[in-house]
């Protein structure tokens, strides 16, 4: 009669623990059905789902493992698996499987019981958990520390919109983000991503900064937030906003230029993206002269922005061609996909603004970054506490594998 067992191995981890056992399994010629190992600060711990050929017996099998595991320091536990018990896991195989991405500055285990608790309500169970962060030093922290752990999970939520609903809330009230992916093909293939640039990849709205040295900054600022909230038409509000502008010298333009910080993980995320093969866009309802200024400093793909009108070294207060509103956004996103020959599922979109959903919802990864809440609440995932380099921990990429000059040593 066949025989299932399970194998459950704890102890120090070292070198050639695995040849090791699987060395005296071999003896036995049993066959490997499933195998799992995790290490945390050189603690190992492993299990093994073997058959046992129906010739052999596991008595003895077992006992010389149990002997070898003795003189190695090791911990062993056998578990007897039925043949009905294993043929219905197989048969949750099928079943779809899910990402849920947690990332924070720090994560406690309140984060993650809360977080657990919203997975388990909604009927989805969790198969394995995945550390893509660095190892962080106690001794000498960093500045502006990251944490993310993957969760993959099995299941088809019974309420996907209520789920949502509630890693928002959890969001907000524990200062962490979740995301919430299907694990499928495409999140391991996307090939191209849309950024907004104000807000987004810079940490300044430019037309504030612009109204500012025209002396109309409180007016202008107050009309932006109108605008970002979706409170007013973007393309109406923009060139009320522009008209504000009319007679500042242009030379203006590259003073803000020369001023204006990038976001916390930009160059981190940008450098990364371009050096695994993306290609990059920068989508904007800004302004031109700004976003190839970034094109250069970045070496970005494409800039699609609005060009404002000057004249005999002024600012005429007016805007030249077709204004870059929402819906523009969504438009030229499909063109690039188009242009590079890549399907819109493996598109990813970034913005904060009211004026980014269109093309959050129609790439296939729609991120709100540091966004107002009907943004939060209209995209399909939201970075709220960390930088924009978080975007990487939702494409399953750890800390090791990016590109970070200034990181210290990866595990």
């Amino acid at each position: 009669m066949r025989e299932i067992i399970l194998i459950q191995i704890a102890g120090m981890d070292r070198d050639g623990l695995l040849a090791g056992i699987m060395g005296q399994l071999a003896q036995s010629g049993v066959t490997i059905l499933d195998i799992s190992q995790s290490v945390i600060h050189d603690d190992l711990s492993l299990g093994v789902l073997i058959e046992v050929p129906q010739e052999n017996e596991s008595s003895p099998i077992l006992k010389d493992l149990l002997f070898w595991a003795h003189n190695q320091g090791l911990h062993l536990k056998f578990s007897p698996v039925t043949e009905d018990d294993y043929e219905r896991w197989v048969g949750v195989q099928g079943r779809k499987r899910h990402i849920v991405t947690v990332l924070g500055r720090t994560i406690t285990a309140e984060n993650l019981a809360a977080m657990a608790a919203v997975i388990t309500s909604h009927g989805l169970s969790i198969d394995c958990i995945t550390r893509l962060s660095g190892r962080r030093s106690l001794a000498n922290p960093p500045a502006m520390p990251r944490s993310c752990l993957e969760f993959s999970v099995r299941g088809t939520p019974e309420d996907i919109s209520g789920m949502r609903a509630a890693f928002l809330d959890l969001s907000r009230e524990q200062g962490i983000d979740i995301g919430f992916q299907e694990d499928n093909a495409f999140r391991r293939i996307r090939r191209l991503v849309c950024f907004d640039m104000d807000s987004t990849l810079i940490q300044a709205e430019v037309i504030d900064e612009l109204a500012k040295r025209a002396g109309v900054g409180e007016e202008v600022a107050a009309i932006t937030e109108a605008a970002m909230r979706g409170e007013l038409d973007f393309s109406q509000s923009l060139r009320k906003r522009v008209s504000l502008l009319k007679g500042l010298p242009e030379t203006v333009l590259q003073d803000v230029a020369a001023t204006l910080p990038m976001t916390e993980g930009a160059e981190r995320l940008i450098r990364t993206l371009k050096s695994l093969g993306y290609t990059i866009a920068i989508l904007s309802g800004g302004f031109n002269y700004f976003g190839r200024r970034l094109q250069e400093h970045l070496g970005i793909d494409y800039v699609h922005a609005n060009e404002l009108e000057i004249k005999d070294g002024v600012l005429t207060g007016g805007l030249v061609g077709e204004i870059v509103d929402g819906a523009g956004k969504a438009r030229l996103l499909k063109a690039i996909a188009a242009e590079e020959h890549i399907s819109l599922s493996q598109v990813i979109a970034v913005g904060d603004g009211a004026n980014d959903l269109p093309m959050l919802d129609v790439a296939g990864l729609g991120i709100a970054f540091h966004a107002k809440p009907v943004v939060r609440q209209g995209a399909g995932q939201a970075i709220s506490n960390v930088g924009l380099d978080g975007v990487l921990y939702f494409l399953g990429l750890r800390d090791r594998e990016t590109v970070d000059q200034l990181a210290g040593p990866e595990e």
